[in-house]
């Protein structure tokens, strides 16, 4: 039996290399859907003599609109890989990443840059905002992964009604493994290989796109983690509250302050804490009455 397999390239003017990772793709998969993604130059039409089918956005909607538009060409794939566009990823390892899927061990698999401690060609300033948003996605979704930012993904197919698309921009990343990992999805990882290429001028600025990814995560994490976005630290802040007070009455008993306005000041910091910390308690219980409710 044949197996469909279908390879998604989200690209935005690229013309530089999609045509080699078009043609790279193309040796190991039936079918390249190359999404153009509202590109300026040469891009689409590169693709399209590389001998990809290629779906065009009139204008430039994001990442995760173009993975919307290609995971809906591709529904009848039995397995769907994504790589970016932009020649960072080695086509020749897509079967690394299909392995797991077809040997049944997985329902996606994430392409990881750092696992087993590489990454070392990594710039510094990426990694560092690297280790934030994989905590942070990491916490939301209850899971483990070393890579939330990778782009070279494997699905199955049986995964593809999982995934909403809500975010439109790079926040896609996290936001798919953060619902695979809510739909119960064995997730796995397997070691991948990149090559990071001259900055151009429509790549977004990390800095701003890590902060962008990072207000994502937290935004759903105080649905679906609200313990950890409210519940720690309302308990932090009453805790230093209640410390502060003690101190500043005992310096008050002991003549060494004249006023109780620090002490009553701490008092607040508590009594904000304490209703903090019981807020993520009853949405912790709301979240998990919707999630029952929704048979999850």
């Amino acid at each position: 039996m044949l197996i469909k397999i279908t390879a998604i390239i989200p690209a935005y003017n690229e013309e530089k290399s999609i045509g080699s990772v078009v043609l790279g793709t193309r040796q190991q998969v039936l079918r390249v859907i190359v999404v153009d993604d509202g590109s300026q130059d040469r891009t689409a039409e590169l693709a399209k003599l590389a001998g990809a089918q290629v779906l065009v956005h009139p204008k430039n909607l994001g990442k995760g609109a173009a993975l919307k538009t290609g995971f809906k060409a591709a529904k009848d794939a039995d397995i769907i890989v994504i790589l970016d566009s932009d020649g960072q990823h080695e086509p020749h390892e897509i079967p690394r990443l299909l392995e797991p899927i077809l040997n049944g061990e997985a329902d996606l698999v994430n392409g990881s840059r750092y696992l087993n401690g590489n990454g070392k060609n990594t710039p510094s300033y990426r990694r560092v905002g690297q280790n934030v948003l994989d905590t942070a996605t990491n916490i939301s979704g209850k899971m483990n992964v070393t890579d939330s930012q990778s782009g070279f993904r494997a699905f199955a197919g049986h995964t593809i009604p999982i995934f909403r698309f809500h975010s439109t921009d790079y926040t896609i990343e996290s936001e798919m493994l953060i619902e695979a990992a809510k739909a119960g999805l064995r997730i796995k990882e397997v070691e991948i290989s990149t090559t990071y290429g001259e900055e151009t001028h429509h790549k977004k600025n990390p800095f701003s796109h890590g902060v962008s990814v990072l207000v994502r995560i937290l935004q759903d994490m105080e649905f679906n983690r609200p313990l950890y976005y409210f519940t720690i630290p309302g308990l932090i802040l009453m805790i230093a509250g209640m410390i502060l007070g003690l101190k500043f009455f005992g310096e008050y008993l002991g003549g060494q302050m004249t006023t109780l306005l620090p002490t009553t000041l701490a008092a607040l910091i508590t009594i904000l804490g304490a209703f903090i910390a019981f807020t993520g308690l009853i949405l912790h219980s709301v979240s998990r009455m919707i999630w029952r409710a929704m048979g999850k």
